[in-house]
């Protein structure tokens, strides 16, 4: 991992990158909340008599800990569609920030199942009886699916900014509503783009899932790869996304992973094993101890580098292992091969008994550049014979 002069290093290069895209006009302009309270305002207010049977606004400050209430208690089968704006800082300095639908997340009742959806308009029914409440995720993580917390909410201290929130609950179901209200007006195109994304439904790849602490996305979509195979497309801009499959397989000397892959185009302008400018695509193989290793092509790095993971909270899990590197390659397709026994005990130590997942990592939350790859044939070898992941 990188030293403190190097993190200070990269800390200047982003602070001047901001600095410069601010004097140039080139920064993203943050959300004006007034004007979306007002456009949203207007559009409940013009609709269909019947159609809404109640709705709430939230204002929850970044620095505010969970949970929220919305005063709105939901029976089962209750219908809701929920649209936020706003944006949460980590650092203006470095124009490090957050959108809504990776921060805020949702429950029903004091012990329901937390989720979030993957843009920042999101429709669901409710399953149980409880109060509504919403909550920001980020810079704490979550320790269980009810909303307890890994580390102490003075955390929340440390980040600025506000997302303002619309629920509406609906007299019956939320596509039918939504185009209904469409008809009367929409604002910034909010209404459409949920219907759409309603009516794309879940497009997670087969046997596959997101982990559940980061929350859904729609980073990753299956697809057919130039051979005709099955093929993994994954597009990340802003947002964070690990998708899973579960496996079970022996780790022994001669178990290796197998893959290819074509990045497009990598979401780092820097070096990766900063903190601020972390941002990278890449394969992983978790273990029954809880680590993981991570195979990534790096910027900038030399081929064989292993760190951990610079990310506080994962930095006794994940082990970062550069594979390619710089820019030469990209928009190719390469096969890697990989044995995790020799991995493992030459970078980490005694190796663990088994391998329990493999996933597929894109973040771009720092720098907020796209990462682009396409990944297929993943498999697993071994004394027991070859495990087809992909």
């Amino acid at each position: 991992m990188a030293g403190a002069l190097t993190e200070i290093a990269v800390v200047l290069k982003l602070a001047t990158s901001s600095l410069g895209r601010r004097l140039t006009s080139r920064e993203e302009p943050a959300p004006n909340l007034s004007k979306f309270v007002i456009g949203m305002q207007q559009v409940i207010d013009q609709a269909p008599e019947g159609l809404i049977a109640d709705f709430k606004w939230l204002a929850i400050p970044a620095n505010k800990p969970p949970w929220v209430s919305t005063n709105m208690t939901l029976s089962p089968d209750d219908e809701v569609t929920y649209f936020m704006e706003g944006r949460v800082y980590s650092s203006q300095l470095l124009d490090i920030w957050l959108e809504p639908a990776m921060q805020i997340w949702r429950k029903t009742g004091d012990k329901g199942i937390i989720s979030r959806g993957p843009r920042g308009s999101h429709s669901f029914r409710t399953e149980e009886t409880g109060e509504l409440f919403f909550g920001n995720s980020f810079p704490n993580d979550w320790s269980d699916e009810q909303g307890n917390r890994k580390h102490p909410d003075t955390v929340y201290e440390n980040v600025s900014g506000e997302v303002s929130i619309l629920v509406i609950r609906w007299a019956g179901d939320a596509l039918g509503s939504l185009k209904k209200l469409l008809t009367t007006g929409d604002y910034d195109g909010r209404l459409k783009n949920e219907i759409e994304r309603y009516e794309g439904g879940d497009t997670t790849p087969s046997g596959w899932h997101y982990l559940w602490h980061l929350g859904p996305g729609e980073i990753y979509h299956s697809q057919q790869s130039p051979a005709g195979g099955p093929c993994i497309h994954c597009h990340t801009q802003g947002n964070v996304g690990i998708l899973q499959r579960d496996v079970e397989i022996s780790l022994t000397e001669l178990t290796e992973i197998s893959w290819r892959w074509c990045i497009d185009q990598l979401p780092s302008t820097l070096r990766e094993d900063t903190a601020p400018s972390h941002d990278y695509l890449s394969i992983a193989v978790e273990f029954d101890n809880g680590r993981d290793i991570t195979y990534y092509w790096s910027r900038s790095l030399p081929v064989g580098m292993g760190y951990d993971c610079p990310l506080p909270d994962w930095k006794d899990r994940e082990y970062h292992i550069v594979i390619r590197t710089g820019e030469k390659g990209l928009g190719e397709w390469h096969d890697e091969r990989r044995n995790l026994f020799d991995d493992y005990k030459h970078y980490l130590g005694d190796p663990p008994g088994k391998i329990v997942r493999v996933w597929l990592i894109a973040n771009s939350i720092f720098q907020r550049n796209p990462g682009i790859c396409d990944y297929s044939d993943i498999s697993l070898h071994g004394p027991e014979g070859e495990t087809r992941v992909l």
